[in-house]
């Protein structure tokens, strides 16, 4: 079950593979994120050191918050295996390859973020996208105008 999908990751970026990330967090975060009051839109992953994090995502406040005060906006660490975390590693060495997340969503009642090795698009990239989306539709409104005679 998606909870917060990034849409603006996949029009900005070539996604070159995907991976699947536990997050550490805190209780009234966890509640919080299954009320769906959750936004990656503005979010990163980054290296620092040898662990994993996500920046930029916001929780909201949970909505019978007790006593415990959390940020909203904080650096948060990703569950990963070692060896995931080596390779992953050694892949954003590379050039312009950096790591986008594009959900968040429920496994087995755990929170998991799907996060993405990507390329950014240039902007006739961008363009031929949108001709392709356009032409699809136009196919299919053809196809459709043809069964309905």
């Amino acid at each position: 079950m998606s909870i917060a999908t990034n849409r603006k990751a996949r029009h900005e970026y070539h996604i070159l593979e995907k991976y699947e990330a536990g997050i550490a967090l805190k209780g009234t975060e966890v509640k919080s994120i299954r009320e769906g009051k959750v936004s990656i839109k503005e979010s990163y992953v980054r290296f620092f050191g040898d662990e994993i994090f996500i920046i930029g995502m916001h929780i909201a406040d949970y909505s019978s918050k007790g006593y415990e005060n959390t940020e909203n906006v904080r650096d948060r660490k990703l569950l990963l295996h070692r060896k995931e975390l080596n390779k992953l590693k050694s892949k954003v060495d590379e050039k312009g390859v950096t790591m986008v997340p594009l959900s968040i969503y429920l496994k087995k009642n755990l929170i998991k973020v799907e996060f993405g090795l990507a390329k950014g698009k240039k902007l006739w990239d961008k363009r031929k996208d949108k001709m392709d989306k356009d032409i699809k539709r136009n196919i299919d409104r053809k196809l459709k105008e043809y069964k309905n005679k």
